[in-house]
C-alpha cells in the first residue's frame, strides 16, 4: 500500500544522512526507498557503490574539518602566548 501511495503522488523524501555540505543520502517517508544525489546533483538511487563513495566522501570530509578546527585551535593557542608575551615585556633602557 505505501508504494501505491508513492506511485500516485511521488516520494516524499527527507534527509536520512548528511555527507557532506553538498552530499545528502534521502529515505522516503512511505516507502523506505533511499536516494542521494549524484555528482551534478541530481537524485539517484542509492546502490552499494555509492553507499561506498559516499562513505570515503563522509570520511575525507570529517578528516578536513577536524584538521581545520584544530589549526584554529593552534591558531588561538598562539594568539594568547604572543599576548602574554608582549604583557610581561620589561623593557631594558639604560
Amino acid at each position: 500500500m505505501k508504494s501505491l501511495y508513492c506511485s500516485f503522488f511521488g516520494h516524499q523524501y527527507e534527509v536520512s544522512k548528511k555527507v557532506t555540505y553538498h552530499v545528502k543520502e534521502y529515505k522516503c517517508i512511505h516507502c523506505n526507498s533511499q536516494v542521494t544525489t549524484s555528482g551534478n546533483g541530481n537524485l539517484i538511487p542509492l546502490t552499494p557503490k555509492f553507499q561506498e563513495i559516499n562513505s570515503v566522501l563522509s570520511r575525507i570530509h570529517n578528516k578536513r574539518l577536524s584538521r581545520i578546527e584544530q589549526r584554529k585551535q593552534e591558531k588561538i593557542e598562539h594568539q594568547i602566548e604572543d599576548e602574554e608575551f608582549i604583557l610581561n615585556f620589561i623593557p631594558h633602557f639604560s
